[in-house]
């Protein structure tokens, strides 16, 4: 069934065009605007009559614009202008083949300003939400060193790199959570429903029961009473922790805590560390200045932690001391990765031993990954066996002594 969808397009003098049209799909709607040569900016179905509906928005995912999107743009956008073609129409082609809408805008508004003469590192600065201080740093001295192609090759590679790393952790961190939220539903149903009706049957039998089933009975009295005090309790602890890891100190406190964790923390930490190697050594490489690296590191760096280490670091090089010297004070930091690095300083070849080290983290944090993966699963089942199989044997204790419970 056909739509009316609401669009606002440029055309080819550049100028801003809104209309409608009726159309199967949003897709179908940009496929047919491409084709009279038109650009799509922004393309909303129209909600009227019998399939008016309340449009929901999820915060945080609206309008958003994928790294992995921001990569293959890149690595789109230095294909051609290895190829020869000029900033402005390589600008314009990628404006009329980028599926996202939003990104779609975004390099449209670069292309005007590309147009009015300013740099590209400058128009891309516009667009934080997009291309973050480490993407307009690095294209700016990609600029001025007339490396542009490579440049934007290497920002590619490491955005996938970094989105490869993200995808790692995640899956090393999904599945215990998963069943960890699994064994409280389990149990919350269990203490709601479940033990209320053996409560039932034991106080129609009368007699003295064993202490785990009392205190399990009586635990589950107080959740049936108090429950939603327990669930605001928990959306306000919830609240609160996010809140305080807003602060300087609380996200210092936090991400040390993180590091400090038996089973993840070796995981965070090389997470850490491969992403400090590989962000520094690419600036690095492309010739950012080393202040300037150092502050974009530790903004990016994904880590307080390493942040606070990086701060000393700038420091010292203000100071007209090393990189590595100052790292040798954090912990986080282990003495391999400081040796390289200063290795990598008297040789001259810093980026090249950053690579190196991210490399090796990067084939650490597999092996990690795969280690835990295998360790937590059992774990994990052992857990939930002995959580859900204490509460049985709470409530199935009196049935061992069911004859001098009856009276």
């Amino acid at each position: 069934m056909a739509a009316t969808f609401a669009y606002k397009v440029r055309d080819s003098s550049g100028k801003v065009v809104t209309g409608s049209m009726e159309g199967a799909s949003q897709g179908a709607v940009v496929k047919t605007l491409r084709e009279k040569g038109l650009i799509p900016l922004k393309i909303e179905e129209t909600k009227t009559g019998a399939n008016l509906q309340m449009e929901i928005k999820i915060p945080g995912l609206t309008d958003r614009v994928k790294p992995r999107e921001v990569a293959v743009f890149s690595r789109q956008f230095a294909t051609m202008v290895n190829s020869g073609l000029s900033l402005i129409r390589t600008l314009t082609i990628l404006e009329q083949q980028t599926e996202n809408a939003k990104l779609t805008e975004v390099v449209g508004e670069v292309r005007a300003d590309v147009e009015k003469g300013l740099s590209l590192s400058v128009a891309l600065e516009k667009h934080p939400k997009v291309f973050g201080t480490l993407y307009v740093a690095m294209v700016k001295a990609g600029e001025v060193g007339g490396v542009l192609d490579e440049t934007l090759i290497r920002l590619a590679e490491m955005m996938e790199s970094a989105a490869a790393l993200r995808s790692k952790v995640k899956s090393a961190m999904a599945y215990p959570a998963v069943v960890m939220g699994l064994v409280v539903v389990i149990v919350f149903a269990m203490l709601m429903f479940v033990v209320p009706m053996f409560e039932n049957m034991y106080a129609d039998l009368g007699g003295d029961l064993p202490l785990t089933t009392k205190l399990l009975i009586g635990i589950s009295e107080k959740l049936q009473t108090y429950w939603y005090m327990a669930l605001a309790g928990t959306i306000g602890l919830v609240v609160a922790i996010k809140r305080w890891k807003k602060t300087d100190s609380g996200l210092l406190a936090w991400d040390t805590l993180m590091l400090k964790l038996p089973v993840f923390g070796k995981l965070t930490q090389k997470t850490a560390i491969s992403r400090f190697s590989r962000t520094l050594g690419v600036l690095s490489r492309t010739g950012v200045p080393i202040l300037q690296a150092i502050d974009i590191v530790g903004d990016t760096a994904g880590n307080k932690v390493v942040t606070v280490a990086l701060d000393d670091v700038s420091a010292s090089v203000k100071a007209g001391e090393s990189l590595s010297v100052p790292l040798k004070n954090h912990d986080v930091f282990p003495p391999m990765v400081v040796q390289m690095m200063a290795v990598g300083e008297e040789t001259g070849a810093l980026d090249t031993m950053l690579g190196k080290v991210a490399d090796f983290y990067d084939r650490e944090i597999d092996s990690t990954v795969e280690a835990l993966t295998s360790l937590i699963e059992p774990l994990l089942i052992i857990v939930m066996g002995v959580t859900v199989g204490g509460i049985l044997i709470a409530l199935y204790l009196p049935m061992f002594n069911i004859a001098s419970l009856i009276q």
